[in-house]
């Protein structure tokens, strides 16, 4: 059963609501000091603290750090036909859903003659990390390719765990995935060293058949990870960029009278599979279904596969029930949340998401559940958590896009603004400034 917290009689605000809602723990700053020796050896040491650090963490020392080529093929052509079938069209929906997100370039007329045109350049490089702990995501790969790939990025590598029953490669599944897009650039390197390897690339040092393919260093280091990916990621952050510190999984479910506890229960058991340490929260204002939604966590999660871990998650300080007093009150509880995962399961469920401002991916109604959108739906699974979507969105095209103002005025609109640019340029004691102008003006 899902603790309970009861707000019906508080008139809490946002700030103070953050402070009693269940939220997993994810310090950071304290995994910052087992990740940056780890950086800073392989930034030293290349190729030879990779595989030193693969035996250490992973329990393997890969003979290749650089995935050979027959291997993804391989890879690709022992893939199962029905897994095959379903990452195809994962691919081709998250394009479509994808493509939607380019914006286009404008050109603006300032003043006759003076324009500014808006350009948007795709990164040169990406590194795009792929988890390998607990599950196996052949879906992230999809998730990070295709957002890089529709941004127009021409340079991509991906990095995933060495896995010892796999001869110290990444998983066969992820490996096909990256071989049914297209990438040949394919790294058995995790954790914190994959990202410190794609931000300050790899040079080998320890005489094997790969080193000279080792890794250049990337523009934009993208993907999800567990807590030491995450402080990697913010220690590289400046010397490339990132998308975020993604921690575990979670979900919340905002629920009336009239939603399907069997549903509910279901969904909080999806992301509750994940991981122990995963978040799944009801905010209901219907203590009935509160009750019944517990009894379908009881009944669902003991013929569940990962009834343990999901056990672990659900009864975890992270996880519980938040019964409020209406609506309107559900709405701000989720907001002052900030899920990575929001769904609504309410009446006239379309207009209830409109008003929620803090999610990073709201799945509206009844047959909308978080999985679809982890697979298929169309939209990215890489999400702000911890909060974090007050200010953060999910994965998309603009993480590897950047915007280019292009400015381009001639001798007539240069001569219009000349007076006052010289006013101001004046009152910042810049005169330089306006002489810049008015040498080419005569």
């Amino acid at each position: 059963m899902l603790r309970r917290i009861d707000l019906r009689a508080s008139d809490l605000t946002p700030d103070a609501l953050v402070d009693v809602l269940p939220r997993a723990t994810l310090d950071v700053e304290a995994a910052m000091a087992q990740v940056l020796p780890i950086i800073d050896d392989v930034r030293s040491r290349g190729g030879a603290a990779l595989r030193d650090l693969a035996e250490r963490f992973d329990g393997v020392r890969p003979e290749h750090l650089r995935v050979p080529a027959q291997a993804l093929a391989e890879a690709l052509d022992g893939l199962d036909p029905q897994v095959r079938e379903a990452l195809e069209m994962s691919i081709a929906h998250n394009r479509a859903g994808h493509a939607a997100q380019l914006p286009a370039e404008r050109d603006t007329e300032i003043l006759p003659g003076g324009h500014v045109r808006q350009r948007w350049v795709p990164v040169s490089r990406v590194g795009l990390y792929v988890p390998g702990g607990l599950a196996v995501y052949p879906s992230s790969v999809v998730m990070n390719v295709v957002a890089a790939q529709v941004a127009g990025v021409r340079s991509l590598a991906v990095a995933s765990p060495p896995q010892r029953a796999f001869g110290g490669l990444p998983h066969p599944t992820i490996l096909a995935a990256c071989a049914l897009l297209g990438v040949e650039e394919v790294y058995a390197v995790g954790g914190a060293q994959a990202v410190g390897m794609l931000a300050y690339g790899a040079a080998g040092q320890d005489g094997t058949a790969d080193d000279a393919q080792l890794c250049a260093p990337v523009d934009v280091v993208t993907g999800p990870g567990n807590i030491f990916v995450a402080a990697a990621k913010r220690a590289v952050m400046g010397r490339v960029g990132i998308d975020a510190e993604a921690g575990t999984t979670e979900i919340a479910v905002l629920a009336d009278a009239g939603a399907d506890p069997r549903f509910v229960a279901a969904d909080l058991i999806s992301q509750a599979e994940h991981d122990p340490a995963a978040a799944s929260v009801l905010v209901t204002d219907s203590v009935e279904l509160a009750d019944a939604v517990d009894a379908e966590i009881e009944r669902q999660a003991a013929a569940t596969r990962h009834a343990e871990r999901v056990r672990t998650a659900l009864s975890g300080p992270q996880s519980g029930t938040v019964l409020v007093a209406d609506l309107a009150q559900g709405i701000a509880v989720c907001d002052a949340y900030g899920a990575e995962h929001l769904e609504i399961q309410t009446a006239d469920a379309a207009a209830v998401a409109e008003r929620i401002r803090n999610a990073g991916a709201i799945f509206v109604g009844p047959y909308s559940p978080v999985p679809l959108g982890d697979y298929l739906a169309g939209s990215n699974h890489v999400l702000p958590t911890g909060g974090t979507a007050r200010f953060a969105s999910g994965l998309s095209v603009m993480a590897f896009l950047k915007p280019v103002q292009v400015i381009e005025y001639d001798d007539a609109a240069l001569r219009k603004v000349a007076g006052p640019l010289r006013a101001l340029a004046v009152s910042e004691d810049l005169p330089a400034h306006a002489d810049a102008v008015d040498v080419r003006l005569g």
